[in-house]
């Protein structure tokens, strides 16, 4: 079996990563997120997928590596993690009563061969109000989220409704894509 390392620390990629009962370790990506000038948030997801990938892989040759980003594209603006409480509600505020999208991009790496995918979700938000907005981010603290909220969470409760392939996209980590990279690279998958 080769060395499968996740260039994250997110406790949620981690736990989709699980499902899969593959052996595998973590490894802290050190790479800018911040977006290039122009970049949309598709492209953007995409980079910084195949930056963390390359920057891990760098450091662990031989090993195969998973990078993966999602970023909320909210009419063609790109929305990261929040970081306070105040960016959170009005992230949310935004989004409320709008159709976002997140595109979450995952690259599969071993010493420079790289396969790539990108899963898009639409995530329909109901109109939200002030008080709900500041119960939500108070009750769940999403603040380490693209987007503000937690789907796995109590932040179902704030859309309208969810298009997507892959539910585990919306989390963070598109399993379905990365099952196929993963076959591809002739690691098996239960």
């Amino acid at each position: 079996m080769n060395t499968l390392l996740l260039a994250s620390t997110s406790p949620y990629r981690r736990e989709l990563l699980q499902r899969l009962r593959l052996p595998f370790d973590c490894a802290r990506p050190q790479v800018d997120e911040s977006p290039l000038p122009g970049e949309v948030p598709a492209a953007l997801a995409v980079r910084l997928a195949a930056a963390k990938a390359a920057e891990v892989s760098r450091r662990h040759p031989g090993a195969w590596v998973i990078g993966s980003d999602q970023v909320a594209d909210l009419a063609g603006q790109p929305l990261g993690k929040p970081g306070t409480v105040e960016a959170a509600r009005a992230q949310l505020a935004g989004m409320s009563g709008a159709a976002v999208q997140f595109h979450t991009a995952i690259c599969l790496m071993r010493d420079g061969e790289r396969r790539e995918a990108l899963d898009t979700t639409t995530v329909r938000f109901r109109v939200l109000t002030e008080a709900e907005i500041a119960r939500y981010v108070d009750a769940e603290e999403p603040l380490d989220c693209a987007g503000s909220f937690k789907c796995e969470g109590l932040g179902i409760a704030l859309f309208e409704a969810i298009d997507n392939r892959d539910p585990t996209a919306l989390v963070g980590l598109p399993l379905i894509a990365l099952c196929a990279l993963l076959r591809q690279a002739g690691i098996p998958i239960p």
